[in-house]
């Protein structure tokens, strides 16, 4: 039962990569089933053509491009428009990932995911299922109840406009949190397909570095029952422990719905593939 909910969290699963890895993703490509989706973030040191050009190779190598939006980052309702029209032009404005993004302060009118979900322009450009951000730990700088309050409207606005929605999670490094957390979405009447964010095999210096940019809870004891040390930083660490436990519990748990996962590929498309591969392989 355990294994099998670990394969079906494996299928299907997605990776996140940036507009600097399309070379990674040609390398890793033999290894990446077909039809997985890919995210493409949108980051604040890369430009439109870099952000384009990565999703159109995603789709060329026969994968599925998930472009990222960052809502915060972006000036004007014409740049929106003329990323999303870039975006068809290449045949990658199916899926989108929107999220309000890192800057403190918007440089245009979209303050937050919800303001674009909302503003009715995804439509215009072919996007016909659109993601959106969960956060099973919270967020550093928004409160549970208005995290939970804005998931919740964006996911009706979604329903409203007869687009598909996706919860797609920060990573984490506690299993029994992610469950909780899952419930918590189910029970407020959210039955969207959950990705779960989950960081791919890599150097645990890079895992924590990453740990600590995005607020992620990395305690002692959370990250020794991840499957590695705080005081013994050498090496590397992998997701086999954090998995298995969220297969445990999701099935033991009641209806969780539709879960996948969703990899953050620190240390590396191909190695994050593998990962999959082999332990789908052992299951």
């Amino acid at each position: 039962m355990v294994e099998s909910t670990a394969v079906r969290l494996l299928e299907d699963f997605s990776l996140e990569m940036t507009g600097k890895d399309v070379d990674a993703l040609r390398e890793a490509a033999a290894v990446i089933p077909t039809g997985t989706r890919i995210n493409v973030t949108y980051l604040g040191n890369e430009d439109l053509p870099m952000r384009v050009a990565a999703a159109e190779a995603v789709r060329e190598l026969g994968f599925v491009p998930v472009p990222h939006i960052s809502a915060r980052r972006i000036a004007s309702e014409p740049s929106l428009r003329e990323f999303l029209s870039a975006l068809q032009d290449v045949g990658a404005s199916e899926h989108v990932f929107v999220v309000g993004g890192d800057p403190a302060v918007p440089e245009g009118p979209y303050p937050d995911s919800l303001t674009i979900i909302r503003s009715g322009i995804l439509q215009d450009y072919g996007v016909r299922e659109v993601s959106i951000a969960g956060y099973p730990e919270g967020h550093p700088d928004i409160d549970s109840a208005t995290l939970a309050e804005h998931l919740a409207a964006k996911s009706a606005s979604l329903s409203d406009q007869g687009l598909g929605q996706v919860v797609l999670s920060q990573f984490a490094f506690d299993a029994d949190r992610v469950t909780a957390w899952i419930e918590e979405v189910r029970a407020a009447g959210i039955d969207a397909e959950i990705r779960v964010g989950v960081p791919g095999p890599a150097g645990v210096k890079r895992l924590m570095g990453y740990a600590r940019r995005f607020g992620v809870g990395a305690s002692a004891g959370i990250v020794r029952k991840y499957g590695f040390s705080l005081t013994n930083l050498v090496g590397t660490a992998g997701p086999d422990r954090f998995v298995s436990e969220l297969a445990t519990d999701l099935a033991g748990a009641g209806d969780a719905g539709t879960v996948k996962a969703h990899f953050y590929t620190f240390g590396g498309l191909a190695a994050t593939a593998e990962w999959v591969r082999d332990f789908v392989g052992e299951a």
